[in-house]
């Protein structure tokens, strides 16, 4: 209904009050923008109020009990989803519930919001490392990560530029200590070469020798029952015998020659038989039949010559008959220049006459070619194979 409507009296009795349409309806004048609570019955601002700071708008009061907000929360204004810019916050609306906020344009926001204490600059860097360069956080790189590895000084400040260099630099290895590494790299290098040398040496030789050697007196075990070979002169590095010292389980084929190469370092054992150093064979009536072997790689067959002792049998066997010697004495040291001990009656061996003697020699102390050590014997016994094995192989 929007007409005028009479005066009447007041119910109560009252003077009669005017209608709605009787005075001009006019628009409120707005009150001073914050204004500091009022006594409602007074209309004077209440005493016990304290002064009101219109910059900061503190304290906040409570509308209804007139007092000031215990400990208000600062006002945290809200991120600009697309810039992530700082911006001065909106007056607040409302002081119910314990929130404050300032009016000066700076929010104070709290340590748990994440801002960082400073001017405006530091605030930026910081939003920066949060949320990213364009104000999105990074999926691939986490913000705290990102703080900790950022150079930090030790208050946690950001370094400058020249300090953060500086200690990029400082940490770099100096030339000394590139040298030491390369030198240690050297080192270990040439230490893993020379243990795969040792072993080599001390370990396949024996191996790749006995090898060859077990086929060498196979090959000649096959040729005597087949008639193949016959008894005569052998050319170097020919197998013609095999030797046996039953004390010390040696079975190893004895060639033609001294030779490294040919002879011993394939597990053979040489015989004396060329030059100046030309011994007997073992079917001459008298002389000394002279043999050399390895005492240490390569099959190493004179190894324990050294444990033989007087009376232990040394066989020979060839493709005819068996040789068998009785072990008289051992010289263990003397100089490699000493060939009188390879004589058909050696010096030192303690035998006087001429006879049938069998020598051997190998390098001496073990690992080592200083010195040599001589093993001597006396034949005492010749038997044809057609007669079977000597006792000193059957036993």
């Amino acid at each position: 209904m929007t007409a005028l409507r009479p005066e009447r009296e007041d119910s109560y009795g009252g003077a009669p009050y005017e209608s709605y349409g009787s005075v001009p309806y006019e628009t409120p004048v707005e009150a001073a923008a914050y204004d500091p609570p009022l006594d409602p019955l007074s209309f004077e601002p209440a005493a016990d109020q304290p002064p009101y700071d219109p910059v900061s708008f503190e304290p906040a009061v409570d509308p209804l009990s007139y007092e000031p907000v215990a400990d208000p929360a600062p006002y945290v204004p809200p991120l600009d989803d697309e810039t992530v810019a700082l911006r001065i916050p909106e007056p607040p609306t409302s002081a119910v519930g314990g929130e404050s906020i300032s009016a000066s344009g700076a929010s104070s926001a709290s340590p748990a919001t994440g801002s960082t204490p400073g001017g405006r600059a530091a605030r930026r860097k910081a939003a920066k490392r949060r949320h990213g360069r364009h104000g999105g956080s990074s999926p691939e790189q986490d913000p705290e990560s990102e703080s900790e590895s950022a150079p930090t000084a030790e208050g946690g400040q950001p370094l400058s530029r020249v300090e953060a260099r500086r200690q990029a630099r400082a940490r770099k290895a100096s030339p000394g200590v590139v040298a030491s590494r390369a030198i240690g790299e050297v080192f270990i290098t040439t230490g893993v070469l020379m243990l795969l040398f040792v072993s080599y040496q001390l370990w396949w030789t024996n191996v790749r020798a006995h090898a060859q050697a077990d086929k060498e007196t196979s090959s000649l075990q096959d040729d005597w029952a087949s008639g193949k070979r016959n008894p005569g002169a052998f050319a170097p590095g020919q197998g013609f015998a095999i030797l046996h010292i039953p004390k010390l389980d040696v079975v190893v084929p004895i060639a033609e020659g001294v030779s490294n190469k040919k002879v011993l370092d394939r597990g053979m054992v040489g015989h004396y038989g060329e030059g100046a150093l030309k011994t007997a064979m073992p079917d001459a009536k008298t002389g000394n039949f002279a043999l050399a072997g390895h005492r240490n790689t390569h099959g190493e067959p004179f190894r324990y010559i050294n444990r033989l002792t007087a009376g232990d049998p040394i066989v020979v066997e060839t493709q005819d008959k068996y040789y068998v010697y009785k072990m008289a004495s051992i010289l263990p040291v003397t100089p490699p220049s000493n060939t009188s001990v390879i004589d058909p009656v050696p010096k030192g061996s303690g035998f006087t006459g001429p006879g049938r003697y069998i020598t051997l020699t190998t390098c001496t102390p073990e690992f080592t070619s200083k010195y040599r050590m001589i093993v001597w014997g006396k034949m005492v016994e010749e038997r044809p194979r057609s007669k079977g094995k000597p006792d000193a192989l059957v036993q």
